[in-house]
């Protein structure tokens, strides 16, 4: 059990490796993780369910066939993340378990028949599921102070905030409980935890991977993806989750385009930046962020030679139809329970909804021009640029019940506001790795308790192979890390 531990404060590669090598069991890296999960959940508060009996049963299995060799074994032993406990934000599906998506009003819901098609993905590339995640009422939020479930705690210091509304899969990454988890991010609920918890995460282009079997926010908006401590880890999960679905269920939004395995490259060294032209997002993206986001972006921009700064068209303009657009469909989806059962959702939940039920349709329509037309700008700017970077959140971890910040000589709301740096990217599609930066320039902008902002990384849609790339370049340098909190 102890070199199962050790095990698990590495990559989700290592450990499929050591399992794949005989050196340890599935059933003993299970146990593990269960038992850290055991260990600290009570001071974290990232999961909401732990599917102990499954997880174990599963690993059970995969050890049988190994022991019994012979062709299933080896087909086995092929297999990305043989034996790896991973995690899933709890909008995802789970087979007999109901999908609570944060709330109170879904408790009284039939339990799933089915797992998520990502789930589904990672057990059969070898994965083990061990649990769900604590995260914002209906994914609407970027902090994850639940009042349900309580909050989701930063694991770097549990006073403060694990960002949301993914908060729980970036705090079990960064507490160590598992090496993956998956996420939604309709605004930025990937990488806003990703940067405070100081773990990479993985926002794949609108429409790569199907959100089948996921509780829905916004479908005009909505993504899935994955949280780890390595991004060869992200290339693992995002190369073992792609392809086009089969059977009646799929997802109307999903585009079934699938590219060429990423993590392979990584592996044979392709973070190698040589002909890649890189930008630094300035203007709105530099006015709306502190010193400290300010400091870790331009640390990785002086890390990969990136000196030139571009501003995109529009940006405003299509922050404010992302804001529409999130605030209608997540009433219109919402409105049979706020008439009837108002009391039941979070306070600051059912009146954004509540809100977004009295927007007018000419306003919605107008958005979504907007957003097309603010699409068709931004891609202009690829013409020049392969990728772009600016701050994933415009400060640090803030104390739990923080309730307003200060930018660009404004007291602005917390709450929707986490998400002022990467909502204008998330409304056109764009792919994004968020990666974690340490400490920046100290002299120019101390950190608060030295805790991580997340860079994006960002590049134009289809393009995941080139932010991953990126993202490996500046984790080889020592730029980027997402080390286990000391818990």
């Amino acid at each position: 059990m102890n070199a199962a531990a050790d095990l698990l404060r590495k990559s989700a590669a290592a450990m499929a490796e050591s399992v794949r090598a005989g050196s340890v069991s599935a059933g003993a890296l299970v146990q593990a993780s269960l038992a850290r999960i055991e260990a600290t959940d009570g001071r974290v508060n990232a999961f909401t369910e732990r599917t102990q009996q499954r997880a174990l049963q599963r690993a059970a299995a995969l050890d049988a066939q190994l022991a019994a060799g012979g062709e299933q074994a080896q087909a086995l032993r092929a297999l990305p993340l043989l034996g790896v406990p991973f995690a899933v934000k709890n909008l995802f599906d789970i087979e007999g378990v109901p999908t609570l998506a944060g709330s109170k009003i879904e408790r009284d819901s039939p339990p799933a028949k089915a797992d998520a098609a990502l789930v589904q993905r990672l057990e059969a590339a070898g994965a083990v599921l061990v649990g769900a995640l604590n995260m914002d009422e209906y994914a609407y939020g970027f902090t994850t102070e639940n009042s349900h479930e309580g909050p989701a705690r930063n694991p770097h210091d549990l006073t403060r905030i694990a960002g949301g509304s993914s908060g729980g899969s970036g705090a079990a990454v960064a507490a160590g409980q598992v090496p993956l988890t998956l996420g939604s991010d309709t605004n930025g609920s990937i990488r806003v935890p990703a940067s405070l918890c100081g773990v990479f995460g993985l926002k794949p282009t609108f429409g790569r991977l199907p959100r089948t079997g996921s509780y829905p926010f916004v479908s005009s908006l909505d993504h899935l993806g994955p949280f780890a401590r390595s991004v060869r880890d992200l290339a693992l999960a995002y190369d073992a989750m792609q392809g086009p679905e089969t059977g009646e269920a799929r997802d109307p939004g999903c585009l079934q385009r699938a590219a060429e395995p990423v993590a392979p490259l990584l592996v044979q060294g392709a973070h190698s930046l040589r002909g890649l032209r890189i930008g630094v997002l300035g203007g709105y993206f530099r006015a709306r962020a502190l010193p400290e986001a300010l400091a870790v972006v331009d640390r990785a921009a002086a890390a990969l030679g990136a000196s030139e700064t571009v501003e995109l068209p529009m940006v405003q303009a299509g922050r404010a139809a992302a804001f529409l657009i999130t605030n209608s469909e997540g009433a219109a989806l919402h409105l049979p329970d706020l008439r009837k059962r108002p009391e039941d959702f979070e306070p600051l939940s059912r009146d954004r909804f509540l809100a977004g039920t009295l927007l007018p349709a000419a306003w919605v329509a107008r958005a979504q021009r907007v957003r097309r037309l603010y699409a068709e700008r931004v891609a202009r700017v690829f013409d020049r640029f392969d990728v772009l970077l600016a701050p994933a959140t415009p400060c640090a971890a803030t104390p739990i019940g923080t309730e307003h910040l200060d930018i660009d000589g404004q007291r602005l709301p917390l709450r929707p506001n986490l998400g002022v740096l990467t909502q204008p990217i998330s409304c056109i599609g764009l792919p994004v790795c968020a990666v974690p930066v340490w400490g920046g320039d100290e002299r120019a902008a101390p950190l608060p308790s030295k805790l991580p902002i997340g860079v994006q990384v960002i590049a134009a849609p289809w393009r995941e192979d080139l932010v991953l790339r990126v993202a490996a370049a500046l984790e080889a340098a020592g730029v980027a890390h997402a080390p286990v909190a000391q818990l």
